[in-house]
């Protein structure tokens, strides 16, 4: 029996960290190294950054730059702030954020929510911008009467919490057999501090770090030279300069990782191991896969860091549409057989008459079935249509045509298309003077699709 949680804990601080190790398994599939996620999102703030939280703020306590009724003040991404906002709470400190444009709304409501003020600013401005997230935090913190900057990418309060829990953690939870270890640096104390206990038990352990391609630091620590970041979806991994906290002699490799590639695993390991994570967990653990086949290793452990809950993206990564129009899923496009399908579910299968029916037969079907076009059909082909409106009318105006035959009376055959056919191209074939057309599957006329159908389909109503 896991003997954790046996005794009540004083706050929710206590809380933090010894979170779960757990392997994947269908993600997996065909790969024979063993890869295991370190289970981030499990702390109590819902991410990676709750170990700082706590350990940012009684460092500041110990230095006295924090006293009664102070402000705490930071740039994040969103996951230090409720990191922050929660040690707060349980401390009695009040905590204003600065947060990119880019983040989530999610994040924005849920700081908000622990009672802390949030400044948005703009994404898309160099590092030493004035409204960059950075510099606005630490004019804030200045202008701020009792106020501290938290300064997650500098103060080493932030790998030494990593140091004195991460690593051990992993060290105790495999044992010791972890032999190539990966996370990604925001402000790099993860994996500084992580590593650098695990390569003080096993100096031949690997480091991998894993950043979002349009970062910075992968080029950096492969080339030594500082280039222009490029914008990137991805949130809380990445930067576009080096953060003072990241250590990187530390790491042994540095990869990148597509914004597409990142979301796409975020989503399969939610949906194929019930592991509901964000786009940075997919990002490390769409690395640590990869590495993983190269191994090729079953003796090998691989763990990548799930770094936070994927409640955050609901409106970004696991919204299709949001996916789809950032070109991170294919647009769905629907052809006619679909639409048939869909509206087969819904109503009779095709109606139809002989052009040797008389016209009270074909009128009878027609409000029988509650149809508005009636295709004329002889020996599995359409020699002619039938519209409703138009039938009706002549019938008023000269009852005797009830008895005569509908190819007296039909209109020219409507068009038939095969199934496959995207819906785009079935607009131009239904006119002003062409109501419906013949859809064909197999070899033979199956169904009809109308204006109707086709409007109700735009619209989103089937």
């Amino acid at each position: 029996m896991n003997e954790r949680h046996r005794a009540p804990y004083e706050d929710v601080l206590d809380l933090v960290g010894w979170t779960p190790l757990v392997r994947l398994n269908r993600v997996t599939q065909g790969v024979r190294t063993p890869v295991y996620g370190k289970c981030e999102f499990m702390n109590p703030g819902g991410s990676v950054k709750d170990r700082i939280g706590r350990a940012i703020v009684e460092d500041l306590e110990s230095r006295g730059a924090l006293g009664p009724g102070g402000t705490i003040v930071e740039a994040t991404s969103g996951n230090t702030g409720v990191a922050l906002a929660m040690a707060a709470v349980a401390k009695g400190y009040h905590c204003i954020f600065t947060m990119p444009d880019k983040m989530s709304q999610e994040k924005v409501k849920l700081l908000r929510a622990f009672g802390a003020e949030v400044v948005i600013t703009p994404t898309a401005v160099p590092p030493d911008h004035p409204e960059h997230y950075l510099q606005k935090a630490k004019l804030i913190a200045e202008s701020t009467a009792g106020g501290v900057l938290a300064n997650q990418f500098y103060t080493p309060a932030n790998p030494r919490a990593h140091y004195e829990s991460t690593g051990p953690e992993l060290w105790q939870q495999t044992d010791g057999r972890i032999t190539h270890f990966l996370a990604g640096a925001g402000t790099g104390g993860t994996i500084t501090g992580a590593a650098r206990f695990l390569k003080e038990q096993n100096p031949t352990l690997k480091v991998i770090g894993v950043d979002p391609r349009g970062s910075v630091i992968a080029t950096f620590f492969h080339t030594g030279r500082m280039v222009d970041g490029e914008p990137y979806q991805v949130e809380g991994l990445g930067n576009d300069k080096i953060p003072e906290t990241l250590e990187l002699e530390l790491v042994d490799e540095y990869v990148t990782v597509t914004d597409r590639d990142s979301f796409l695993m975020a989503r399969r390991l939610t949906r194929e191991e019930g592991l509901f994570v964000g786009g940075s967990s997919g990002l490390i653990v769409h690395a640590a896969i990869e590495l993983a086949r190269e191994l090729d290793d079953p003796g090998a452990l691989v763990v990548a860091i799930l770094c936070d809950w994927g409640e955050h993206y609901l409106t970004k990564l696991f919204d299709d549409e949001w996916m789809r129009s950032n070109g991170y899923l294919a647009v769905e496009r629907r052809n006619v057989g679909q639409l048939l399908d869909a509206k087969a579910r819904e109503g009779p299968e095709l109606v139809s008459v002989k052009p040797s029916s008389s016209v009270r037969m074909a009128l009878s079907a027609i409000t029988t079935h509650d149809v508005s076009q009636l295709p004329v059909i002889l020996e599995g082909e359409c020699v002619g249509s039938i519209a409703e409106a138009e039938l009706m009318a002549r019938v008023l105006e000269d009852p005797d045509l009830l008895e005569q035959t509908v190819e007296s009376v039909m209109d020219p055959p409507f068009p038939v298309v095969d199934a496959v056919l995207p819906l785009e191209r079935l607009t131009p074939l239904l006119t002003r003077t062409n109501a419906a057309v013949l859809v064909r599957a197999n070899g033979e006329i199956t169904g009809i699709v109308t204006r109707y159908d086709l409007v109700q389909t735009l619209t989103g109503a089937t």
